[in-house]
């Protein structure tokens, strides 16, 4: 893809991302725009549920209806809050659970992947982007694992030597076989 062609991209995501940054803040102050929100919590809890699928870490429930939850009394930010989805596993172990966890981060794929397609032949806006913008913003505020993810995710520690010993093969393979050669 060509510089200009990565700009249009950009440029066509832009009204998207902005929009996202509007229903963020309006999320803040009052619990309607969870409504708006409803396209990229589908998305997320489907990414969770999908890889969940494949890694065997046996999806069992899914909810994408928001409810209200309670931290306990004195904890950082005390109060009220809300989730917006979940999704239970009946297998997460060390080796699904990052890739189950972490699911979320190919949501970003979404939009991007729509871009290139009305951005290939060249940035035209036409009504139908509009309406895409409105679909695509709420997947840039579902792509981030929430920190429940991100604390999931920790249970496959095992993985990172693993796949840094992995790299380091890749990229130094011939060197290290002369090594052992020798």
């Amino acid at each position: 893809m060509s510089l200009a062609g990565c700009f249009d991209l950009l440029l066509y995501l832009l009204p998207s991302a902005a929009l996202a940054l509007l229903l963020w803040i309006g999320s803040g102050a009052h619990p309607i725009f969870f409504v708006f929100t409803a396209a990229g919590t589908l998305c997320h809890e489907l990414a969770h549920f999908s890889v969940g699928l494949l890694t065997n870490a046996e999806p069992i429930g899914m909810s994408v209806i928001p409810k209200r939850i309670k931290k306990p009394r004195g904890g950082q930010n005390s109060g009220h809050h809300w989730e917006l989805g979940s999704v239970t596993f009946a297998n997460l172990r060390w080796y699904n659970a990052a890739p189950s966890a972490l699911a979320p981060l190919l949501v970003l794929a979404l939009p991007f992947a729509v871009a290139w397609w009305r951005t290939r032949h060249g940035l035209v806006f036409e009504p139908i982007d509009l309406a895409l913008a409105f679909l695509l913003a709420p997947q840039f505020l579902s792509f981030w694992p929430s920190p429940v993810d991100w604390r999931l995710a920790a249970r496959s520690w095992p993985w990172i030597p693993i796949l840094l010993l992995a790299g380091l093969a890749t990229l130094y393979g011939t060197e290290l076989l002369q090594l052992v050669k020798a």
